[in-house]
Formats: structure tokens, C-alpha cells, sequence
């Protein structure tokens, strides 16, 4: 990349700027901008010493994730032309400029008061949630980079590193605090009750009006994780679901998903995570084949809460996928609505995930089945319907409705 440097040194915030990472020139925009004073770690390096500013910067062209602190002597400001052309239309569009984009897109109304509604929340979630202040955190025996804000209290929040309890969710600054909790931490696993143990693994139920803090402190770190999630403290009608690997030391938790009791919504999942030492493990399936068998037990057809992020979406794609042609394997002959009775699934993803297998036609106004066995078999061979790393067995499920 070819960038014109300015040598005025007045740096504010949305200026374009360009970083130099190995050795070359990436484009960002500078998001804050706060003064250092004292010596800090930045970048998993030291930051140069006495007083200057840091620089928050997101790099174009990618997720929220990657925002990071930078310091002055890394980064250098870009001559933009005032007069465009038709290369600069092309180039890669700012998030500012995208999130404009996309709320023209989604707001053709712009009298709607719930599309105005939405647009004030989105603005003023990523104005609030914009500059990650918790740039990684020591977790049982795991150094973990975050990858977006969390609402952590007071000083708490402003911290560079943070240190957590695998067992009670406790947060500590300071490394030594950590290590005499450790000593002293009675909790050895998840409150509330175990519903679920097969061989090294256990999946303890948590209400959140039972043990409030602990649940709003497992939401805090969830967030570290999450873009989009907005429940931190009224956790109280929520539901946690605590999978964790057992070994001699106690059940470390790996991940959670949350639902709301009473299913208001038709929602049988309200939010997922798996932190990221954990992932690819299969557990994140695991958690979604254990909120689908909580909805057949109920009786009830199930939904995650909406939207889903990129990579929930992965998951329920694939999901989906495989429990929709594990039960068309046996049964080729059987209409929408019966699938979503029997995999619990609601009708309108399944319709999608037929969609996108290209298994439906739309034949009288209605979506009807189109399967043939040589389609279901090039499915299995390809992988397309691929199958749980970890399977749930409901028989080890020790869960009845209330």
C-alpha cells in the first residue's frame, strides 16, 4: 500500500491514518485518543515512556475484534484528496460511512419510529461499546487476548489486563490478588445443579435470580467475546446453562448459553459463548443439541434469539443442517411442519436451512419438501450434514420441565 505522509502532527479522532505492521502500511481510523503518563503495555509490547497520547485505531475493512492501542511513533496521518474520483468511490468504506450505508438500506421509512428507534440504539451502542479498554485477561491457565469492550465497574474496566476465577468469575487488577484468591477460593465449580456429566465434561443449570452475582459476573466475560450482547446486570429471569471440563483441581467453565424462563418469546437460546481457548472443541454445538432436547422436553419449538452473530450463525447453519437431514435419512417422506416437531427446530429456520440445501420448492403457495436419496447420500459424503464433534445423550440428561 502507497500512503502520502503529513507532517503536521495534529492527530484527532476519525482521522485516517496508517499503521506500519510487518512491513507494510495498513490503513485505520484513529477511534479515541487518551494521554499515557506512565509506562504501559501495549501491543504485547512496552509502550515508549513519559507523557504522550495512545491512539485507539480500527483497521478497515475488518471486525471490531482487532481495534487496538497504538502509539504514536506506529502510526502516521494520510493526505486525503479533497477531490474525488472514481477510484475513491471504490475504495474500502469507513464503518462510519458503512454503518450510514447500511441504515439507509434498512430504514427505507425514515418516519418509522421503530427503524429510528433502532438506528438511536445501534449509534448509541457502538459509541459506548467503540474503544476496548480490557485488552486481554488471565484465566485459569490461559492468557486470552479480548476481542471487544465490556461494561466492567470502576476502575475495573479501565485496566489494561484483567484477572479472573475459572471457578467463581471473581476479577481482580492486580496479578498478586489473583494468585492469593486462588489459595483461598472455596468455590470449586458452578452453583446451582449439575443436569448433565459424561466422562470429563458437566453442564450445571444456574438461575439468575438464585446466584445474581456470579451470573452477572459470567455475562461481564462473556462480553469480552460478544459485539452485540447488551445483558449485564438483569440476569435475575434468565436461565445459565454452565458447560466446564472436570478434572482434579474442580469444573472449569469453558462456556454458557442463557434463556429467558417462561420462553416469552418463542426463544429457547438467548446468548452463546465459548471462550476462545475452548472453541473449535465442539462444544458450542453441544450447547446448541442440549437447548433444542430442554425445548422436546418441554414440548415446546424453539428459536435462538435473533440476530446471530457471524459465527452463531456458522454453528446454527450447521446444526441445523445435520439434525434436519439426520431425521430426512430415515423419513424422506415428512412435511415441514412435522420436521419442526420432531428436531424442535422452528419451522421458519428449517425452511431456511432446506433453503439453502436447496431441498424445497415453492409449489402453490407453499414450501414443500423436495428431497431425493441421491441428494441426501452426496450430502453425507460431502459433509454438508456434518455431524457433532460431541453428541449430547439425552439418557445423561437429568432435566425435567418445572
Amino acid at each position: 500500500m502507497s500512503v502520502s505522509i503529513s507532517q503536521h502532527d495534529n492527530i484527532v479522532i476519525f482521522d485516517v491514518m496508517a499503521l506500519y505492521y510487518t512491513e507494510q502500511w495498513i490503513r485505520c481510523d484513529v477511534i479515541e485518543i487518551q494521554q499515557t503518563t506512565k509506562f504501559q503495555m501495549i501491543n504485547k509490547r512496552p509502550a515508549e515512556r513519559g507523557t504522550g497520547n495512545e491512539y485507539y485505531v480500527h483497521y478497515e475493512g475488518t471486525d471490531r475484534r482487532l481495534d487496538e492501542w497504538a502509539q504514536r511513533s506506529q502510526i502516521q496521518k494520510i493526505l486525503v484528496q479533497r477531490n474525488t474520483s472514481v477510484h475513491d468511490d471504490r475504495r474500502k468504506i469507513t464503518r462510519v460511512r458503512k454503518r450510514t450505508h447500511i441504515d439507509m438500506i434498512e430504514s427505507p421509512n425514515s418516519h418509522s419510529s421503530i427503524d429510528d428507534e433502532r438506528t438511536a440504539l445501534e449509534k448509541e451502542h457502538e459509541q459506548v461499546t467503540r474503544v476496548k479498554h480490557i485488552e486481554r485477561i488471565r484465566y485459569g491457565n490461559y492468557e486470552i487476548d479480548t476481542w471487544y469492550f465490556s461494561p466492567y465497574p470502576d476502575d475495573y474496566g479501565k485496566t489494561h489486563s484483567l484477572y479472573i476465577c475459572q471457578y467463581c468469575m471473581r476479577y481482580m487488577k492486580f496479578e498478586r490478588s489473583y494468585r492469593i484468591h486462588l489459595l483461598e477460593c472455596r468455590r470449586k465449580e458452578p452453583p446451582g445443579i449439575e443436569i448433565y456429566k459424561e466422562k470429563s465434561m458437566s453442564v450445571y443449570e444456574v438461575l439468575g435470580s438464585n446466584d445474581k452475582v456470579y451470573c452477572q459476573c459470567l455475562c461481564l466475560l462473556a462480553k469480552l467475546f460478544l459485539d452485540h450482547k447488551t445483558l449485564y446486570f438483569d440476569v435475575e429471569p434468565f436461565l445459565f446453562y454452565v458447560l466446564c471440563e472436570v478434572d482434579s483441581r474442580g469444573a472449569q467453565m469453558v462456556g454458557y448459553f442463557s434463556k429467558e424462563q417462561g420462553n416469552p418469546d418463542g426463544n429457547n437460546l438467548a446468548c452463546i459463548c465459548i471462550l476462545p481457548p475452548f472453541q473449535r472443541s465442539g462444544y458450542g454445538k453441544f450447547l446448541i443439541q442440549l437447548s433444542y432436547e430442554i425445548s422436546k422436553r418441554e414440548g415446546l419449538i424453539g428459536s435462538p434469539e435473533k440476530p446471530l452473530s457471524d459465527l452463531g450463525k456458522l454453528s446454527y447453519r450447521s446444526y441445523w443442517s445435520w439434525a434436519v437431514l439426520e431425521v430426512l435419512r430415515t423419513c424422506s417422506k415428512i412435511s415441514i411442519t412435522d420436521l419442526s416437531r420432531r428436531t424442535a427446530i422452528h419451522v421458519n429456520d428449517i425452511i431456511e436451512t432446506l433453503h439453502s440445501l436447496k431441498l424445497t420448492r415453492y409449489w402453490k403457495g407453499d414450501h414443500v419438501l423436495y428431497v431425493t436419496q441421491r441428494f441426501l447420500l452426496h450430502c453425507w459424503k460431502t459433509g454438508v450434514a456434518k455431524k457433532p464433534r460431541l453428541l449430547l445423550r439425552p439418557r445423561l440428561l437429568r432435566w425435567q420441565p418445572r
